[in-house]
């Protein structure tokens, strides 16, 4: 078991914000997060990488207590990319990238081949091997989460932290980021808002709602009607994908659900029902 965390509450400016969180984390599982906007999701991740600390419960890795490690040795076993993708300075790709490789580096010490290698294929796993001497700051949304998380796949991990990676990314981009991250070996926990995606990806999903964990177990298990009622306040139709057989979401318009309502109670009208 890489990451340990129970029963876990943290409060912010006297605000609980989450409660009674636990995870156990198994060597490369895929973890999705899950829940609506302010339900704790990234609180929680961002006390997995230290950036809270625990009012309650305790979060260890590897049987060692998270915030008993030096920066050096924590960014060792773990990799965080973030929603924020500001850099104060103007590098080049490849110098963000490299970036991820401090953590492997002698104090003062000058980047080896093998620094280079990490970092280029990293950039060749999200298709910006081209982009490696481009300003960072010239790049767009999409292309600069790309860089980010070719920065946290150079550090070489065991762990990966992920907040929303697919953010501002197109389809074919969230795709073949959720395809590199997957078959990475690595094991990873992410907050994601794509549902259907989290179903497609995710070996386990943890459901939090109101700052605490309402479902957990496989997307088939977790995503159903019931909970997305009961937790996004949506109605739904889950199906089967054709050729995987994992759940998928349908969604239906609000608009165009009160249309489908009316005949169907005009029908039972005229039948007597």
């Amino acid at each position: 078991m890489t990451l340990k965390a129970s029963n876990v509450a943290v409060q912010i400016d006297k605000t609980m914000i989450i409660q009674n969180l636990s995870l156990h984390l198994h060597e490369g599982e895929f973890i999705g997060l899950i829940g609506p906007n302010g339900s704790g999701k990234s609180t929680f991740l961002k006390t997995l990488y230290r950036s809270y600390l625990p009012l309650q419960g305790t979060v260890t890795l590897y049987n060692k207590e998270l915030h008993s490690y030096s920066f050096r040795a924590f960014a060792k076993e773990v990799a965080v990319v973030t929603q924020e993708s500001s850099v104060p300075f103007d590098f080049s790709v490849l110098e963000i990238v490299l970036m991820g490789r401090h953590p492997h580096q002698r104090f003062f010490s000058k980047e080896e081949k093998k620094d280079y290698d990490a970092a280029y294929e990293a950039l060749a796993s999200v298709d910006l091997t081209e982009y490696a001497e481009r300003s960072f700051s010239s790049l767009s949304g999409g292309e600069k989460q790309r860089v980010l998380i070719a920065r946290a796949l150079a550090q070489q991990t065991n762990l990966l932290l992920l907040d929303e990676p697919t953010n501002h990314l197109d389809i074919h981009h969230q795709l073949q980021l959720l395809n590199t991250v997957k078959n990475s070996g690595l094991t990873v926990v992410c907050a994601m808002h794509d549902l259907n995606l989290a179903a497609a990806y995710c070996d386990r999903i943890i459901v939090i709602n109101k700052g605490e964990m309402v479902f957990e177990g496989t997307p088939n298990e977790v995503i159903t009607e019931q909970m997305l009622k009961e937790v996004f306040e949506v109605d739904t139709v889950v199906i089967r994908h054709p050729q995987t057989g994992k759940k998928q979401i349908l969604f239906t318009p609000e608009d165009e659900l009160q249309s489908l309502v009316v005949p169907m109670e005009r029908k039972r009208e005229r039948s007597g029902l």
